[in-house]
């Protein structure tokens, strides 16, 4: 019998950055990209969620 959680595609783990061998400059480089990512993916999952509503919506009705 096949486990569905087999089926799953395996989501590679990013390996976390050495912080040590970074100057400061290069550490808020680092950050400031986070930040854009991190906004980044904030929006899509605004978008994803609005398009989730809609669609429920138009199946409550």
């Amino acid at each position: 019998m096949i486990n569905p959680d087999e089926l799953e595609p395996q989501k590679a783990k990013v390996a976390p950055k050495n912080l040590e061998v970074m100057s400061v400059g290069d550490l808020r480089d680092y950050i400031a990209a986070l930040t854009v990512e991190m906004a980044r993916a904030e929006a899509m999952i605004q978008q994803k969620e609005a398009h989730r509503s809609g669609i429920e919506a138009l199946f409550k009705k």
